[in-house]
């Protein structure tokens, strides 16, 4: 172990002449330098080089033989220029790469890490390539789409970019160098402000700081998949064939706003590139590797990082980078590629801290998608069954009436950056003073009139479900557009600790319904017309036990997870009129609506 020493502030000149800063954070032995030069470790950050755990995991891995460099990206702290979330880190992140490459005390090989924002940048600068990349190890994020999962969804905004404008406006240099900007941004109540949308630039809680409106309101506006989300910042599938082929990690959890951009990134580059490209999937929620539950359930101590994969999240990234960074032998470098956490098999009580124990343990495969899981179809019936067996004859549609004034909850889910007005994770379906949205008495969400319920009988034995999900629907609607939603959930049947059962989530999805031929070019609906869509839901991995029942919900809206589609036609970003729908959803032997599971032999 190595004494470590911080240069502070350390000037990167990019190609338009903008000056980055970052800390370097360099071993040292009896108060000197090492000699010779040494591998390098990147993070890219908008969120403080000098915060206290990045200078913390820094120290860690300069005090293990490498030069730590964590830098402010464009626009942020001590770096200059203007900040545009995305849009300008490929080419400052390549920048950066080649600059530590002439640096002196860098060997020439470069590693890059870091959670989120600090992925997205290194699958950013993945697609131009830089020479002297090394190694990556993407936790929770890198976008392969950002229209599909991380800003857009089906078509639909994820408000997830609200709550972070609003979070990091309060912690930007307009704010902490202006008394009274910081005082009119603790002063605003985002719970209200989302009661106001869509909102008006100028006049909304972020017209204080520019930067972060100008921001928000070009993306939610940017309704349809077009120039703007096919630059590398926003999606690295455009950019696979340049992509970088070094060794990397794409790192995920199942309850994370990104764990559809991870896998799906692996599925793509673990077949085209030499790599070795690996996965890592937990049962966690955004980053929270070291802590066993998410939300209200509970997956046991040996779910986390810490003390079982290894001795910490920090040892277990050290080990990859000696691997590939020092050449250090490995008597684990032929663990299979994949590692993943199956949720389920507990013991369904209630433990010691109040949460559901659903359990679950690790697997090593081969690969992802699992080549062994069967594509099962579960059919849509009448009476809000759900079962193999396809409908038969004539079977009038199930209808329910869509209020964009009256939306259903957002209760957990694939969040991150919700807070204050949404929580991720896992929960009992039902209606909650802690859920944004909710309204006394609190019931099941199941109850709603606009949440159609399909679930299958007791199951007679387990059912695990390990892969991509998705819903085909044969719908209609009386509006020009509308959006429909689906929820896959886990139904513990009645217990001494749950007497009215758990309706665990899972994973859901939303299609805009104008998005149904085109993502590039919307066509409206005619009403009363039957459409076929697709659902896509994140991915997942859950042992249903036997006795428990398969659950799959349908409707029309979760917010504030989503924004609300006034069923108009038009954008919701740019029009605040709403009007209501009537849906339909066909279950009959002509539209055989049904969910699509990857079912592994248990």
């Amino acid at each position: 172990m190595y004494q470590v020493e911080v240069e502070q502030n350390v000037p990167a000149t990019m190609r338009d002449g903008v000056i980055l800063a970052a800390n370097v954070h360099r071993p040292i032995r009896g108060g000197k330098a090492i000699d010779g030069p040494l591998p390098v470790l990147l993070q890219r950050t908008p969120y403080d080089k000098s915060s206290e755990d990045r200078k913390e995991e820094a120290n860690f891995f300069a005090a293990n033989g490498y030069v730590t460099v964590v830098q402010d990206c464009r626009g942020r702290f001590e770096s200059e220029g203007g900040f545009s979330k995305y849009v300008d880190d490929a080419r400052d992140g390549y920048d950066t790469v080649e600059w530590l490459a002439q640096q002196p005390w860098c060997n020439g090989k470069i590693g890059t890490f870091g959670l989120s924002y600090g992925a997205h940048t290194q699958a950013s600068l993945a697609c131009l390539n830089p020479p002297h990349l090394a190694a990556m190890w993407l936790d929770c994020g890198g976008f392969s789409n950002a229209f599909q999962s991380g800003c857009r969804n089906g078509g639909a905004f994820e408000l997830r970019q609200v709550t972070w404008a609003f979070r990091e406006a309060m912690q930007s240099s307009e704010a902490k160098s202006n008394p009274v900007t910081k005082t009119a941004l603790e002063n605003q109540d985002i719970h209200e402000w989302l009661q106001r949308m869509p909102w008006k630039k100028g006049h909304s809680p972020l017209r204080w700081t520019p930067d972060y409106e100008n921001y928000l309101m070009e993306i939610w506006s940017q309704e349809n998949f077009g120039e703007y989300w096919q630059q590398s910042g926003l999606c690295a599938e455009a950019y696979y064939s340049d992509f970088s082929a070094v060794p990397q990690m794409h790192m995920g959890a199942w309850y994370d706003s990104y764990t559809l951009t991870t896998t799906d990134n692996f599925a793509a580059l673990s077949k085209s590139k030499s790599g070795p490209v690996n996965l890592l999937m937990g049962p966690w929620t955004h980053g929270a590797r070291s802590t066993s539950y998410s939300g209200d359930v509970d997956f046991g101590p040996h779910s986390t990082v810490d003390n079982n994969l290894a001795p910490s999240f920090n040892h277990l990234r050290l080990r990859f980078f000696d691997r590939w960074m020092k050449d250090v032998p490995d008597d684990k470098d032929l663990d299979p590629p994949v590692k993943i956490f199956v949720m389920g098999g507990g013991s369904g009580k209630r433990n010691a801290q109040g949460r559901l124990d659903h359990g679950g343990q690790w697997r090593d495969e081969r690969e992802w998608p699992l080549n062994r899981a069967q594509e099962t179809r579960l059919f849509l019936q009448s009476e809000g069954r759900l079962s193999q067996q396809p409908p038969q004859g004539d079977i009038e549609p199930t209808r329910y009436l869509f209020d964009p004034n009256h939306p259903v909850p957002t209760i957990g889910g694939n969040i991150s950056s919700g807070r204050p007005v949404m929580e991720p994770g896992g929960y009992d379906q039902r209606e909650s003073a802690e859920f944004y949205g909710s309204r006394a008495p609190y019931m099941p969400l199941a109850t709603r009139a606009d949440i159609l319920v399909f679930q299958t009988n007791p199951l007679n034995e387990a059912v695990e479900a390990t892969g991509p999900i998705s819903v085909q629907l044969w719908i209609s609607s009386s509006a020009l557009d509308t959006d429909f939603t689906a929820k896959l959930l886990d139904i513990y049947p009645p217990s001494p600790d749950y007497p009215e059962g758990y309706a665990l989530n899972l994973t859901d999805g939303i299609l805009r319904a104008k998005f149904h031929s085109s993502w590039s070019e919307p066509e409206l609906l005619e009403p009363g017309k039957i459409y076929p869509i697709t659902v896509r839901l994140y991915p997942t991995s859950n042992l249903f036990a036997k006795g428990h029942r398969i659950r799959l919900d349908i409707s029309s809206s979760n917010f504030p997870r989503f924004d609300v589609n006034g069923n108009t036609g038009e954008n919701p970003a740019l029009s605040s009129v709403k009007i209501t729908a009537q849906n339909s959803v066909y279950h009959d032997a002509q539209h055989p609506s049904h969910l699509i599971l990857p079912v592994v032999p248990v």
